[in-house]
């Protein structure tokens, strides 16, 4: 599976919003047969971040919803505002 086909998209709420400021931690929609692993190397590939740790869950949608955690050494706003969030 491809970096870009395991991200599909970035999860722009409220509380996503205050834990990229919180927590350093970015929101993504991601594949629903997507590892843990898989998620955190399409977010390293993709964006060039170190990441710490991913948790995900299946939202009511039936959708796979990952949060992943950045090294303290990338801000999540940085790369936030990459993505256009900010």
């Amino acid at each position: 599976m491809k970096a870009s086909e395991i991200i599909k998209k970035v999860v722009i709420t409220q509380d996503a919003v205050s834990l990229i400021e919180k927590e350093n931690k970015i929101t993504f929609i991601v594949d629903v047969r997507a590892t843990k692993k898989d998620v955190k190397r399409a977010v390293e590939e993709l964006y060039g971040v170190k990441v710490v740790k991913v948790n995900t869950l299946i939202t009511p949608l039936g959708e796979k919803k990952a949060y992943v955690k950045l090294s303290p050494e990338t801000p999540a706003s940085e790369l936030a505002i990459k993505l256009g969030i900010f």
